[in-house]
């Protein structure tokens, strides 16, 4: 208990007040509500029934079935109203396949979600390091998601054949008994498949969870901001506007000058005077032919 407190006194748990953590942390608590409540389902039903002699009926007919809901499996005994005699029926239908990839993606799905909120506690400068292990966390949320809405479908469509094969009143006619005229065949407990419709909406949360997490974990990307612009572009020369306006073609206007006056050019290495002469240079060069005046 010391060192917890000491690693949340560090911050190492900060994340998981965070989106990016807190639904991690959903994910992981729904994962195993979704795959313990189909994996572990047990169901019962029972069927009666009463022939023309009363001592060849059988008031309980019980038939257990569980998971993986391999039906065809299944079988149970029922009188035939011709003395002693019995006759073993199994039920109707294979419907592991559904089943067991809902189970599947329950079991990995709470595994990764624990795998990766133990990254964002103790190794989150790293995963954050290059977007390379957001990017990684992206395309796995992404393909958990896809999974959930298919397996969440597939085990609906499943749970709905397992309701119609476990029925007792379409049990009741396979037992040929029950066609005959003065025999009584009626149900007298209907399994309770309430744990597997619980099983079903958890999948479908798991899918909105897995979904929403997207966005979170797309924030981590960096693509957000490619996406967004910013990307900025090394900045080149360019000709410089009106260039013909400013005195020829692109040089600077010698005839502009502070005070608006002409202002010859004169440099150290000799020009002409105003009075006409030839100079080797001036220390002191004029600031404009205004002010010589």
């Amino acid at each position: 208990m010391d060192v917890v407190n000491q690693l949340v006194a560090q911050g190492q748990f900060t994340i998981i007040k965070q989106p990016l953590g807190f639904i991690k942390i959903l994910q992981w608590i729904f994962a195993i509500f979704a795959f313990s409540t189909c994996g572990s389902y047990s169901g019962m039903f029972k069927m009666s029934v009463n022939c023309k002699n009363q001592s060849d009926s059988n008031l309980a007919i019980e038939v257990e079935f569980e998971y993986p809901f391999r039906l065809h499996q299944v079988y149970f005994d029922a009188p035939t109203c011709k003395g002693k005699d019995q006759e073993r029926l199994f039920l109707v239908g294979d419907y592991s396949s559904s089943s067991e990839f809902f189970v599947t993606i329950g079991v990995f799905s709470f595994l990764y979600a624990m795998a990766a909120l133990s990254v964002y506690c103790f190794i989150l400068e790293k995963y954050r390091e290059n977007n390379k292990g957001p990017q990684i966390d992206f395309v796995v949320t992404a393909v958990f998601a896809f999974m959930w809405l298919v397996s969440s479908c597939a085990w609906a469509k499943g749970l709905s054949d397992v309701k119609g094969a476990t029925d007792p009143k379409e049990v009741i006619k396979l037992i040929t008994a029950c066609d005959e005229q003065g025999n009584r065949c009626f149900e007298g407990y209907d399994p309770r498949v309430s744990g597997l419709n619980t099983s079903v909406a958890f999948g479908f949360i798991n899918l909105i969870l897995w979904i929403g997490n997207l966005w979170f974990v797309f924030k981590e990307t960096g693509w957000l901001a490619a996406f967004g612009g910013t990307y900025a572009p090394s900045q080149e020369k360019q000709p410089a506007p009106d260039s013909f306006a400013q005195g020829g073609y692109g040089q600077p206007d010698p005839y502009a000058g502070s005070q608006g006056g002409y202002q010859p050019d004169y440099g150290q290495q000799g020009g002409y005077n105003e009075e006409g002469g030839y100079s080797q240079g001036y220390e002191q060069q004029p600031t404009s032919f205004s002010n010589q005046m």
